[in-house]
């Protein structure tokens, strides 16, 4: 965790409030460039100098800058979507993906709110009629939102925002999300449906079971309504008008949909305001802080189990799960298949997630590879390794198998074994006097000793160059 948070500089490439910056200093410590409008070149150029890179929606964080990015721990992107950032890359790179899931719900969902009031009424075709010197009264008339039906696909901050406000016109609010239960919907007034029987992906088949005249509204991702089956609803009027602030192409080359009568297009403002982006900035650098401190990890896109791994009580956890992997590694050299990381006790009751990154880190210990926490099971799973976890309410004794000295045993200790620094592994009892004495000639001292019915282990205070005068001694440096 130590390497995740060693960030002393980062370099912010798209324009943020100052007081991003200002954080990271004052707060943080860290060294701070900020340089918006780099070219993709430029970007690959100058990233290998940092540990940290902040993004909005400007700035393309391909593989090629994230391959080039050496010492990149961290990139954050001040808004909720990571389209702009190559997460898949990042991860294979041990690169911490976080965004600001917060920052800009407020800002999204009053945008999408506005844009159901403008549909209702043609408020912005009305107002370009009368710029035009018109004045059609007759042409744009429009509908109350009272009584009407508001389906809402994705109820999380955003969705919920839109919900609680639109039911203030009295709108029926329904919808669908995969995560969120419908219990918890109900709480703020969203009755949940499966989503084929609200839409799905709004395609053709969907138009068709809605009523003529249904409208629709797009401001969260581009391809969610499919732009060809839109514009044929329009045509058809089948669909009486849609408000699109994302497109599938952005900025969009088609401009069938955007110049159309019925449809209201904005650039992606969803998060274009001016409470919305200090909140990112603000947000984004408190959470680099958090990590930089080792306080806590939020908003990690690609590592969401590594959430509790920075807290101060699992620390010492996460310490343990790697040195049991190098352990496992020394003992086995040749491990593969399935490791199974069983833990008990109410401290580690959802510790399985990272505990199994840390034992694989211990597993694959190579340092031609920055294997982290972010991307340690990945690399496993490719070298054949499927490290899991299981929790057990009782501590059950089990037998573990040393391949390497084709031994099966149980060995009890009397007290704990402190997997740190060197050690000496014998399989059944060695003469310590002979061991001492091996140890004195090495100027190495004794630090612990530890014995059972099937091991003996021993704790020196370094590496012994030579180890065959102790037998069939395994020496394993933790």
């Amino acid at each position: 965790m130590a390497a995740l948070s060693d960030i002393r500089r980062v370099l912010i490439s798209d324009l943020l409030a100052p007081a991003c910056a200002e954080i990271l200093r004052s707060q943080g410590g860290i060294e701070v460039t900020e340089s918006p409008g780099l070219s993709p070149q430029e970007l690959i150029s100058k990233i290998k100098d940092y540990d940290g890179l902040i993004v909005r929606s400007a700035t393309k964080v391909s593989s090629d800058v994230l391959t080039a990015g050496t010492r990149l721990k961290v990139v954050g992107r001040a808004g909720t979507g990571v389209d702009n950032v190559d997460v898949e890359a990042a991860t294979k790179n041990g690169i911490i993906v976080m965004n600001t899931p917060t920052g800009n719900s407020i800002s999204a969902a009053e945008l999408t709110c506005g844009l159901i009031l403008s549909l209702s009424r043609q408020v912005p075709q009305a107002a370009s009629s009368m710029k035009q010197g018109k004045w059609d009264r007759k042409k744009y008339m429009g509908s109350e939102l009272h009584g009407k039906t508001l389906g809402i696909l994705g109820l999380g901050r955003i969705g919920k925002e839109v919900a609680t406000r639109m039911q203030s016109f009295q709108m029926k609010t329904i919808g669908y999300d995969p995560i969120i239960p419908p219990e918890v919907t109900a709480e703020f007034g969203v009755q949940q449906f499966p989503l084929e029987e609200i839409w799905g992906l709004i395609n053709d088949a969907a138009f068709s079971m809605c009523k003529r005249g249904v409208q629709v509204i797009n401001c969260a991702r581009g391809g969610i309504i499919d732009e060809a089956a839109l514009l044929r609803a329009l045509e058809s009027g089948q669909c009486g008008g849609a408000g699109l602030d994302v497109f599938t192409e952005e900025p969009p080359r088609d401009r069938a949909l955007v110049d159309h009568p019925l449809v209201i297009s904005l650039p992606h403002l969803g998060a274009s305001t001016h409470e919305a982006q200090n909140r990112c900035g603000e947000e984004i650098a408190a959470q680099i802080v958090d990590l930089v401190k080792e306080r806590a990890l939020v908003g990690a896109v690609n590592a969401p189990a590594l959430t509790r791994a920075f807290s101060p009580e699992t620390k010492p956890w996460v310490r343990l799960g790697e040195a049991l992997g190098r352990l496992l590694r020394s003992l086995s050299p040749e491990v593969h298949g399935e490791i199974q990381v069983i833990t008990s006790g109410g401290a580690l009751k959802n510790s399985g997630s990272f505990l199994c990154s840390a034992v694989a880190i211990g597993l694959l210990h190579n340092p031609d590879k920055k294997v982290n926490l972010v991307n340690a099971c990945l690399f496993a799973k490719e070298v054949g390794i499927q490290v899991n976890s299981q929790y057990s309410g009782t501590w059950q004794t089990r037998d573990w198998k040393c391949r390497e000295q084709d031994c099966v045993g149980t060995s009890h200790f009397r007290s704990p074994v402190s997997l740190n620094g060197t050690l000496l592994v014998w399989m059944g009892e060695t003469e310590l006097p002979n061991l001492v004495e091996v140890l004195a000639a090495a100027n190495i001292q004794l630090q612990t000793f530890h014995v059972s019915g099937g091991h003996s282990v021993a704790g020196i205070s370094a590496p012994l160059p030579d180890v065959s005068t102790l037998g069939s001694c395994l020496q394993i440096t933790l």
